[in-house]
Order: structure tokens, then sequence, then C-alpha cells
């Protein structure tokens, strides 16, 4: 503020009482005695008062910002949403990001007074919180904070097939095995997808609390390329047990091939892309150890491994180091594999196994003149073996990646969503 005193030249001059006429008296007696002097004791307030005036800070802001998890927060809950509150004034803008610059989607109360997150939290990650707002004066206030999300120490992760790139037979179905048991399954089903192209409508099934398996109605078509998408991260799967996967894995049905095993006829015969490509002599289960009956999925191929049966409850029956060709049917150990051990004139005439279902072959597979060995390379894992007039009941659908045995209705019942 600026302070004018007044300066007269005629009567009175700078001496006379007629000076300015505030109240405060002159350091003479003749001297400025009006009011507005600058040398009179009035005349110093006035110039404190200006010099106040000038050096004055802004107004603050009435408006008060609280944000939770509080400013720098360590271990804060990735489950928790963050809440902004404001009081003595309005919200005018809330920002939260991750590290990366990922905003987190968040709804303004209808007065605008408080701002709840509504997009999830990731575990283990860094948060930035930007936020202003005004009070009834209009004028801003502002907050930034950070805070630090927690690492769950309690994790599950789902081991799946088939592998990420592979190219696989029509039959073969998206199976997911948790290494923890699983309570919500609902949860963990939501956070699973399972797509194909060309589009075809894919159900997931519970076998039980750490089994979640895939498939469409019928076969997949040949070429057709599926997706599944893992988004369980952070997914609480059971009481304090999260989710720590977050990845793609794309796979390629190759061509349409199934083969099925008359154990009446003593018979395998193969169907490539609609036309029957080979018919192979075979020996199946015994009356004493009969083959299970059903559409079986081969889910792994062995060049050579060793059967012993004391591994499925046989005793001492059998112990052979190099089966050749072998090609997993059941998790129970049914195979279909190669046979250099028995007698050429049983197969096709018959059925002598302890269960799987043999072709001849030659010690060491080498020989690409036996059936075995041609059965085993015409093969991918994801064919269908169906095994007919096997004499024995259907093989349970949970054992190995066999629920092409369950029918369209009992398959959906089994999903939690």
């Amino acid at each position: 503020m600026l302070l004018i005193a007044a300066c007269n030249d005629d009567d009175g001059g700078s001496t006379g009482t007629g000076g300015s006429t505030g109240a405060g008296t002159g350091t003479g007696t003749g001297g400025a005695a009006g009011t507005g002097g600058t040398s009179g004791a009035g005349g110093a307030a006035a110039a404190a008062s200006a010099s106040a005036s000038a050096g004055k800070s802004p107004k603050t802001s009435a408006a008060k910002i609280t944000v939770l998890p509080a400013d720098k927060a360590t271990n804060a809950s990735f489950t928790t949403p963050v809440r902004v509150t404001v009081a003595s004034g309005t919200l005018t803008s809330v920002r939260l990001a991750d590290s990366t610059g990922r905003a987190v989607e968040g709804r303004m109360s209808a007065g605008s007074t408080s701002w709840t997150s509504t997009g999830p939290l990731t575990s283990g990650t860094k948060y930035t919180v930007a936020v202003a707002a005004t009070d009834g004066d209009q004028l801003e206030a502002a907050a930034n904070t950070t805070f630090t999300t927690a690492t769950p120490a309690n994790t599950f992760v789902g081991y799946f097939t088939p592998e990420n790139g592979s190219v696989v037979g029509v039959g073969m179905p998206v199976s997911i095995n948790f290494n923890k048991p699983i309570t919500d399954r609902a949860a963990v089903q939501q956070a699973i997808t399972v797509t194909a192209q060309p589009g075809v409508e894919i159900v997931g099934h519970w076998f039980s609390s750490t089994r979640l398996d895939f498939r469409p109605q019928e076969y997949w078509a040949a070429g057709t390329k599926v997706t599944l998408k893992l988004r369980l991260k952070d997914v609480e799967g059971a009481k304090g047990s999260y989710g720590t996967q977050s990845k793609d894995v794309r796979f390629t049905v190759g061509r349409s091939q199934t083969s099925v095993v008359d154990l009446a006829a003593k018979t395998l015969t193969v169907t490539t892309d609609g036309q029957v490509s080979a018919t192979y002599p075979i020996s199946g289960g015994s009356p004493e150890h009969r083959t299970w009956g059903g559409k079986m999925v081969i889910s792994e191929q062995f060049q050579q491994t060793k059967m012993d049966s004391t591994t499925v409850g046989l005793g001492d029956e059998y112990n052979i180091p190099d089966v050749p060709h072998a090609q997993r049917l059941t998790t129970s150990g049914t195979f279909v594999h190669g046979n250099y051990w028995s007698n050429p004139a049983i197969f096709g005439s018959q059925n002598t196994s302890h269960g799987c279902v043999g072709l001849q072959d030659a010690k060491g597979g080498q020989d690409p003149n036996t059936n075995g060995y041609a059965f085993y390379t015409g093969s991918i894992v994801g064919d269908v073996v169906e095994v007919v007039n096997s004499g024995d009941k259907t093989v349970d659908p949970a054992n190995g990646l066999n629920g092409w045995n369950l029918d369209w209705a009992a398959w959906r019942a089994g999903s939690a969503v």
C-alpha cells in the first residue's frame, strides 16, 4: 500500500498545525503535526502497516486432503482400494498410477469429497497418487504421495499343457494342474480364458480342487489356433493364497487323426483327415487284465521307456527296461507301445497284455518297417485312441486327458462359472 503525505507551500508551511490531519504528534512543536506526516509517531505506524501489507503471504486453502495408504507406506494391501478424501473442500482431480505410468481407474463420490480406486492393484508394486482440491474460496490444495504394495507370502501356480508353440492332435484339451487346492474355483476360472480361431464354444471343467481342463463340445478342427490366457496374478484361489502367473500360451491343432482299437477284431485302425490311413494288428489286455474302454488321448510319447509291474500294483510280473515307441493313454499306466518280446503270431489273434495295447516292434525301436515304429512316428500328442469291445468299463475321464468320455451336459456341469 502506498501512503501519500500532503506538502503545502502556502500559509502554515510544514510547521503549522494545519499539516495532514492525522492525530499523531510530530517531533517538533511546529513540525509536521498532521497525522499523515512521516516523521511523527503516527507516520511511523502507517509506514510499518504499509510494509507489513506489502510482505504478507497469500492465503492458504482450507481444503485438507487425506490419502490412504499413507505416504511412503510399504507392504500396503493390494486387495484394499486406495481412498482419497478431502475436508473443507472438493476434489478436482485424482490420478493413481503404477511405476510404468499405467493409471488405475477410480470413482469420485457424488459430492466430490472422496475418491475410491476401482481397478485392481498389483502386488509388489510402487504407486504414486496425485490429488488436487479447492476450498470454498476456490483456493487450491494439492497432495502427492507414494506407497508400495506387499508381496504375498502364500502363492499358487498352475502347470499347464500343452506347451506354448506346440502342434497337437484334435483331442488335446487345455489341462491345468494347480500346486495347491483351489477353494474359490469361480475366481480362478474367471481369470483363465481359452479362445480358438476359428471360434468355438470352450468350457472349463473341474475334475478336482487342483485340476481344471478346457475343451470344446467336439474335437478341435484341424488347423485351429488356440490361445490360453492365464491372468492368475493376485487372484485369491484359497484364503490367503494368491496366484503369480500372467502369461499367454498359444498352440496349433495339426492334421485330424483318430484311431480305433477294436479288441474283438484285435486291430488298430487309423483315420487321417477323414480317410483310413492304416490298419495294424494288435494285442490288447488279456481276460485277466482287460484294457480300459473309451476315448483316450495320447499325453506323452517316449522313444523308449522302462515298464515295471511293481509301479502299477501287479507285483513282479514284468520288468522291461527298453519298451519301444511308448505313448501314454492314462495316468495310471495304460500305453499303446511297441512289443519285441512276444511271439509275432499273437498280434491280430490274441489279447495277452496286462492292459496296454501292443504292436509288433523291434528291440531298440530302430526298424522303420515295424508297425510299432510306423504308428509312433505317425502320431502326435493330442491324438485320440478309442478302445471298443474291451470287455471292461470305460476309463475314468480324470485318468489322463480323457474328458471326452463325458457328454457335453456333464462336462458343462463341472464349470464354476
